[in-house]
Parts: structure tokens; sequence; C-alpha cells
């Protein structure tokens, strides 16, 4: 209950108004009480961390292996990433984390996100390239969600832009990965 009222003040009001008195008086509990439960505001950062990337990587996992298969689409990946980092707030709540010293509770979701590739991969030479793709599709999902908006306005270009790259990048990895694997 607390992990879900933490979410929903960082995508309605931004990652510094996630506190623990705010997420207590939001649950009509103390801030005594999510004191004990998180142990400080860090505590509480982390956990949330861990809750929105535990909602999203089952999805994104389901949504690579449909790719793979011809029954979902690499945009649907691109998507559930983006979302992710910008809808869901996963990319204020990672710099603000960063910004506030807080850096060990990205750890959940560099976790997560490791053991996602780690889950559809196949081991081997093409695992590296997964890593690669990867990498570069949070990057890209991360810096579209902290300046995305702004800085494709100031080059005049669709707000969409940055998806339509690591589309076309995750497109050519599918077929890379179909031609390896005679799919």
């Amino acid at each position: 209950m607390a992990l879900a009222a933490a979410r929903d003040l960082l995508i309605e009001t931004g990652p510094q108004a996630v506190t623990l008195k705010a997420v207590a008086s939001r649950i009509g509990r103390t801030h005594a009480n999510l004191l004990h439960h998180f142990g400080s505001a860090s505590g509480l950062q982390k956990s949330l961390a861990q809750y929105l990337t535990d909602q999203v990587c089952g999805s994104i996992a389901e949504a690579v292996l449909k790719s793979r298969t011809g029954e979902g689409s690499v945009r649907d990946i691109v998507d559930l990433t983006f979302d992710a980092f910008d809808k869901q707030g996963a990319g204020a709540l990672s710099s603000w984390m960063l910004l506030t010293g807080n850096e060990d509770a990205l750890d959940p979701i560099v976790d997560a996100i490791h053991a996602l590739v780690d889950e559809v991969g196949e081991g081997g030479h093409e695992d590296r390239e997964m890593h690669e793709d990867t990498l570069t599709l949070v990057l890209m999902a991360l810096g579209d969600a902290l300046i995305g908006e702004r800085l494709a306005g100031s080059l005049d270009l669709p707000r969409h832009s940055a998806r339509d790259l690591a589309e076309r990048h995750l497109e050519h990895a599918l077929d890379r990965w179909k031609q390896e694997h005679g799919a």
C-alpha cells in the first residue's frame, strides 16, 4: 500500500514529493510506521525502485519473447521501456536518487535489468550483443524521460523520434537474432 502511494506521488508530483511523511499521510499511517518499515527515506526510495522494476520487467520479458515469435512487436518492447522511465517515473526517481547521493538505491533497477537480460538471453555470443542492445535501449529511454521532449522540440523533431530510433535499433537486433537462430 505504501509503495503504491509512493508511486502515485512520484508520478503526480515528482521524486521530491516521495517522502515518508507524504506517503504516510496518503495511506493514513504515521511517519513512525513507515520509518519502522523502510528505515529511512532512502530505504523507501530503494523499495520504490524495486516495486517499479518488478511491475515492468515481467511485461518486457514477455514482449521480447513474443517479438521473437512474431506475436508481438519490437515497438511493444520500446514503448514498455520508455513508459517505465517516463510515465511510470523511473527516470525521475533515478535522477533524484543520484542527485541526493542515494546511488545504491538504483541497485534494484540495475539488478532487475540484468536479470531480465539473463532470462531472455540464451548464453554465449548473443548475450554480449543483447547486453549492448539493452544498454542502448535503457539509456535512450532514460535520456528521453529526462530531456527528450525539450530536446526533440529544440531540434524540430517529433516527440516520438527517440522511440522511433530505438525501434529501428531493436528491429535490427531482432533480425540479427532470427538469422542466427534460423527463425
